[in-house]
């Protein structure tokens, strides 16, 4: 993999990362602001949220085995 490319992946791993922290913030919300009226909105927000959080895991995991480093992006 070119530096270019390592460059690239890693920009793409921090937005991964970005996206699954505002859903993880969506979700903070959702429970601190709107439960019990909201109840309903869980399972749909939760299972965005593992979904973000899972595509970020992936791409980190696959960062650290590209780069052999311990602390990736």
């Amino acid at each position: 993999m070119s530096e270019e490319d390592l460059k690239a992946f890693e920009k793409s791993v921090r937005r991964l990362k970005r996206m699954a922290s505002e859903k993880a913030g969506e979700l903070h919300d959702l429970v601190e602001d709107r439960l019990p009226a909201a109840f309903e909105e869980i399972p749909d927000l939760a299972a965005q949220t593992y979904e973000a959080c899972k595509a970020w895991a992936e791409a980190e995991s696959e960062l650290k085995s590209r780069t052999g480093a311990a602390d990736a992006a």
